[in-house]
C-alpha cells in the first residue's frame, strides 16, 4: 500500500476532486480556498475491515452448521455475505470509493 502523499498544484481557486480506481468513481468535492493551504484527504472504501471480516465469519458459520447438519439451507445462506459485498460492489459504484478528510 502506498501511504506517500501526493501533492497536486492547483490554480483554480474552486476545484473539484474525483478519485478512480478504473471503475468506481467517487462523487466530485469541491473545494473552496481563498488563500494558499493544504487539504489532506484519505481513500475510503464503503466496506470497512470489521464488516468484511464479520462477513467471513457469518459465512463460515453457516457453511459449517449446514455442514455438520446436513442443513442445504444453511449452507446456501453462507454466500448471502459475498453476494452482498458483491452487491456493494458492482452495483453501488458511486459509494464504494469515499474521499474522506484525514
Amino acid at each position: 500500500m502506498n501511504d506517500k502523499p501526493v501533492v497536486i498544484a492547483l490554480t483554480d481557486d474552486h476545484p473539484n476532486i474525483v478519485v478512480t480506481d478504473g471503475f468506481h468513481i467517487t462523487k466530485p468535492i469541491g473545494l473552496s480556498f481563498k488563500e494558499p493551504s493544504y487539504y489532506h484527504f484519505k481513500v475510503a472504501c464503503a466496506i470497512t475491515d470489521e464488516q468484511l471480516l464479520g462477513g467471513f465469519f457469518v459465512l463460515a458459520v453457516l457453511y459449517l452448521l449446514g455442514f455438520f447438519t446436513g442443513i442445504f439451507i444453511l449452507k446456501l445462506l453462507s454466500f448471502t455475505p459475498i453476494l452482498l459485498f458483491l452487491f456493494w460492489y458492482y452495483l453501488k459504484r458511486k459509494n464504494f470509493l469515499r474521499l474522506v478528510r484525514a
